[in-house]
């Protein structure tokens, strides 16, 4: 690329050397376990809140505010000479993370060329200029027509303008939209159009690293590391980032006696098909099991109570002394009283999005596995107008499963849900908490 009536070259800004890498190459840092999972963890709070923000329909100066704020909230450090490293760790960190599958390569790519376009974007003109080579080139031969392209675009050439000479191909929004001079093959872009250029070259350039990644990974990094880094990776893509719902929140805490009326109100809908399908069958496969009981575990059904619970329903198709012998055991497992007496937590959205449904299977993520009559009709049960259910309809061919989710919960509880539902916890005892408010003013 070379510029055209440059005044002078611009310098590298040593601001922006530390706010906005490239990463070209990964750099010679050490970095420890902990600080490698945390700050992709970090890192990966923001691509997440950006996706979401997205998906939304979040309208450009939205996602600046947005992105701004999540950078400055998540990627801090104690030591501000170590941002930097946190910024070039974390994106590393998570090139290996998503590096795995053709979905996940997908979904990094776009959330990143997202993070950058705004990072990019931010900064002052010399720092956005800083990151391309520049030479001086024919300006006074083009100008007129230059003139031409800008006033049709409604802008106006000044004597002040710089314009850049790059290959048509590598801003291809901009020659779809007629909005360049080409000629040789090559197109003449202004200041105010360099971000086009600049993030096409991010984009092209990270696509081709994460697919030499993937190749390290599967030839020599996941056997090599496979009882320290390897672990890390392959959980951290599919990892919940929220509050722990092992023991049960504020407004959570439910009897027994209220569990059918409360699951009509505020259960989500994966837990609400489990529990009537239980209702229904008197049973439910291991995966089913896993996860509405940890659910009920976590919205404060006693270990006493949930024997009793699965008790009574199971009892009526296979006996108690089956139960007993059978399945008495796994319960009390999950609630850290048998085996290795661990206090298991209740699974995340994420979780429940990517677990394997077969046949006979309840569990899993009903916007990802019921087909679209199924779904629209479990919505209307729950009370969701026809207006919301074309919006999660929407949502859900977007493979957006959250939003939809979310847009469920806003739609009964007539309230906004600015967080999106990430958690099937969060949901009930966002719910409860809706509920309960209610109530104390409308005694």
């Amino acid at each position: 690329m070379e510029i055209i009536r440059s005044e002078r070259k611009p310098s590298v800004s040593k601001d922006f050397v530390t706010t906005l890498p490239i990463y070209r190459s990964a750099p010679p840092l050490e970095v420890g376990l902990e600080d490698f999972e945390q700050y992709a963890i970090d890192r990966l709070r923001v691509l997440r809140a950006i996706a979401d923000g997205l998906s939304r329909g979040k309208k450009p100066d939205e996602m600046s505010k947005l992105v701004s704020g999540l950078w400055k909230e998540n990627m801090r450090h104690p030591q501000a000479s170590e941002v930097i490293n946190k910024d070039i760790v974390s994106h590393f960190v998570l090139r290996l993370v998503y590096c795995r599958t053709e979905e996940l390569r997908k979904w990094f790519l776009s959330m990143e060329t997202t993070l950058f376009r705004y990072r990019y974007q931010s900064e002052t003109t010399d720092v956005q200029r800083a990151i391309v080579a520049v030479s001086n080139a024919e300006y006074e031969s083009i100008k007129d027509k230059l003139s031409l392209v800008s006033r049709s675009t409604g802008q106006q050439l000044s004597s002040a303008d710089t314009f850049y000479q790059v290959p048509f191909e590598e801003v291809s929004e901009l020659v779809a939209g007629r909005r360049v001079y080409i000629q040789k093959g090559n197109a003449y872009i202004a200041t105010h159009q360099l971000v086009s250029f600049v993030i096409n070259q991010f984009r092209s350039n990270l696509s081709k690293a994460l697919a030499l990644t993937n190749r390290k990974w599967i030839s020599m990094i996941r056997e090599q590391e496979k009882d320290r880094l390897t672990p890390i990776v392959e959980a951290l893509s599919t990892s919940y980032l929220g509050p722990d719902y092992t023991q049960p929140h504020e407004y959570t805490e439910i009897s027994l006696r209220d569990i059918d009326e409360v699951a009509i109100t505020s259960f989500p809908l994966c837990m609400r098909h489990l529990f009537e399908k239980l209702r229904e069958d008197h049973h439910l496969k291991h995966g089913g099991r896993m996860q509405l009981g940890l659910f009920l575990k976590g919205v404060g059904i006693k270990l006493d109570d949930a024997l009793a619970f699965w008790k009574a329903e199971f009892s009526q198709k296979i006996g108690a002394e089956k139960f007993d012998k059978e399945y008495a055991y796994s319960i009390r497992h999950n609630y850290g009283k048998e085996g290795k007496r661990v206090d298991y937590t209740p699974y995340s959205c994420q979780k429940i999005i990517s677990s394997t449904h077969g046949v006979g299977d309840h569990h899993g993520c009903p916007y990802r596995h019921f087909s679209e009559e199924n779904l629209r009709a479990a919505l209307t049960k729950m009370g969701v107008g026809h207006h919301v259910q074309a919006e999660v309809m929407g949502k859900v061919r977007n493979r957006h499963y959250q939003l939809a989710c979310t847009l469920t919960f806003e739609a009964i509880h007539g309230s906004p849900c600015d967080a999106g539902i990430n958690h099937p916890n969060q949901y009930f005892s966002d719910s409860r908490k809706i509920l309960e408010s209610r109530n104390s003013t409308n005694p």
